[in-house]
């Protein structure tokens, strides 16, 4: 299995536009049938949990809780709900490019069966992720632990799956350039981002923080990609999706929480262009020679590099390379060579003074870089 962990792609687009949203309404499976083989990038999917109630949930003081009692999450038999989720998703399986993956979300009533079924058909699970809410219901019975968690699936399409989008350096900079573990702290959907019906009751018993969902969608997808939800609820995965600049596909068999996932997704706005640019990590961005810089007149030939601490000093010669006394070598050889190490990154060893005081020769090569990115636009 091959894994692509990069930041950004190369087929990543060099600018942001608006993408497509669509919510289809009718049954996932039917829906799922219409659509072309092998056109999806990812798909999230938050299916019926079947639930299993019985009776009434009540708190402490006889109140009833807003449970999920609806006929959605109802089903005659565990052999029943296993027969549904093997057709959503063998459907889904057959959307999927062969590069896509899958999260699948749910609680302990449901995800088991799920991942079993999911390993029956040929999905290769890549990750089960916890999903720790910081504000969850409490167990009013007072016989079990407090239920303060769910968990993801996040699986490949198939087991030899070439080149799925993890975007690992992405996620590793922006946790403190540390590896991004499989929990998750996130606050359930609460405030102004609930929605709710003229009744002032939450419309949808089990919607989705935004937060969670844009990190799925930041995790394993890319600008462009088509996202596809089969159980589209009120539109969460949507309106990330549109925010962060992905397109869209949602099913929903309910008509009022198709119309309630339509208007918010429409009205959702897109980020800024700047907040979307793709990370592009220093392994995937162009190569520049040290010579260019010299080519460029960003650095002239008999300019003297050194350190931040100006400890050393080297040449740079017409050809490219520097020379540090009678060595002579690239700017990495001699760099190692100046502190008597074995290997070192002379682009962020050596500086070149300036009228503005000393300047980091990486700071040249990105402004190279800028340069060919504008010139291929």
């Amino acid at each position: 299995m091959v894994v692509s962990r990069r930041g950004a792609p190369l087929r990543a687009p060099r600018g942001v536009s608006e993408s497509p949203q669509r919510v289809l309404l009718g049954d996932c499976v039917s829906e799922m049938a219409n659509l072309s083989a092998a056109s999806v990038d990812l798909v999230f999917a938050d299916p019926p949990y079947n639930l299993q109630l019985q009776n009434d949930l009540k708190r402490p003081d006889d109140s009833r809780v807003d449970a999920v009692d609806d006929d959605w999450d109802k089903f005659d038999s565990f052999a029943a709900y296993d027969d549904f989720t093997r057709a959503w998703l063998l459907a889904a399986r057959r959307a999927m490019k062969p590069s896509a993956t899958i999260w699948v979300i749910g609680s302990y009533h449901n995800i088991f069966r799920v991942g079993a079924i999911m390993q029956d058909l040929g999905f290769w699970i890549l990750n089960d992720v916890i999903w720790r809410k910081t504000n969850p219901m409490p167990n009013f019975r007072g016989r079990r632990f407090t239920n303060a968690h769910e968990t993801l699936i996040w699986a490949a399409r198939q087991p030899n799956a070439k080149g799925y989008t993890f975007n690992y350096e992405t996620l590793k900079a922006g946790n403190e350039d540390i590896q991004v573990r499989s929990d998750w702290t996130i606050s359930l959907c609460t405030g102004e981002e609930r929605l709710k019906g003229k009744d002032g009751k939450k419309l949808h018993p089990t919607q989705k923080p935004e937060a969670l969902l844009a990190r799925v969608l930041l995790s394993s997808s890319r600008l462009d990609d088509l996202v596809l939800d089969p159980f589209c609820g009120t539109g969460t995965t949507g309106a990330v999706c549109k925010q962060l600049s992905r397109r869209f596909i949602g099913i929903e068999r309910d008509p009022n929480y198709a119309k309630a996932a339509q208007k918010r997704i429409a009205d959702s706005k897109m980020l800024e262009a700047p907040t979307l640019a793709p990370f592009v990590t220093a392994r995937e961005a162009p190569r520049v020679p040290f010579a260019s810089l010299i080519e460029r007149g960003l650095v002239t030939p008999g300019a003297i590099l050194t350190d931040a601490k100006k400890r050393h000093k080297a040449l740079v010669r017409a050809d490219g390379a520097v020379s540090l006394g009678n060595n002579v070598g690239s700017i990495h050889r001699i760099g190692a060579l100046a502190q008597g190490l074995d290997a070192c990154n002379g682009w962020t060893f050596w500086h070149v003074e300036t009228p503005k005081g000393l300047r980091l020769i990486d700071e040249f090569r990105a402004q190279v870089r800028a340069e060919m990115a504008e010139a291929a636009e």
